[in-house]
């Protein structure tokens, strides 16, 4: 029986976080490393057996660990702690008798409550802030270009900062409200553009830069930085 929770397995002398997936569409063992959080994902088909991808595991254990140390550290948001909002880092204060829920005064973010539940809280105020801010500055930018896409929705995505749909509809992650201010307008020109272009082609990235000045700084700044953001959040 192979669940889909994770599981610790020991390859090259170390130990290693294993989820098992089965999939009917699959025709081979396949193996990747989720970024996000650390596992080794095994997709196996539904006849295949769990020693036959064990074995796939254990013969790739070089380079399964070598991907793993190239990996960012998790953020650790606790008390003390840091977390960026629009690319500046702010403070983490917990104040376990404020009644406020979270809010922000200057570089510090004021989280409230109970310590347990300190990264959930901020997880929830830093999604509504991506809402709010995300939202607006993708409306400022459509207005400014003239393309309004159908509706925005803010999401929590493990590859993508964001999307556009042949209907018109964005997508954007809502970790960006991390990233620098510049770096989130690059994404926002990127997807507006496609309202106009649906491909990667010349004339798409030419709208791009006449949308936004920072597409080669945003570019740079999610390939150093973009993993990190994109990992779990831990205490």
């Amino acid at each position: 029986m192979i669940s889909d929770g994770p599981e610790t397995v020991a390859i090259a002398s170390r130990q290693v976080t294993v989820c098992w997936r089965r999939s009917a569409r699959a025709r081979r063992i396949s193996m990747r490393i989720d970024a996000r959080s650390g596992h080794v994902i095994l997709t196996l088909p539904p006849r295949a057996r769990r020693d036959d991808a064990l074995a796939l595991l254990r013969s790739h254990s070089a380079w399964v660990v070598a991907n793993l140390a190239r990996i960012p550290q998790a953020p650790r948001w606790h008390d003390g702690g840091q977390v960026l909002i629009d690319g500046r880092p702010h403070v983490i204060r917990h104040c376990p008798q404020a009644r406020r829920g979270v809010w922000i005064e200057g570089e510090v973010i004021h989280v409230s409550g109970e310590a347990a539940f300190l990264v959930r809280r901020l997880l929830a105020f830093l999604r509504e802030e991506a809402r709010t801010r995300l939202g607006a500055g993708l409306d400022a930018l459509s207005r400014q270009a003239g393309l309004r896409p159908t509706r925005l929705t803010v999401r929590d995505t493990r590859s993508r900062w964001g999307s556009c749909t042949a209907d018109g509809a964005i997508m954007l992650c809502w970790r960006l409200i991390m990233a620098p201010t510049e770096v989130q307008h690059y994404v926002m020109a990127h997807e507006l553009a496609h309202l106009r272009h649906m491909n990667h082609g010349p004339d798409f990235w030419m709208l791009v830069d006449r949308l936004t000045p920072h597409r080669r700084m945003a570019e740079l700044w999610l390939r150093r930085e973009g993993a990190t953001l994109l990992r779990d959040m831990q205490e």
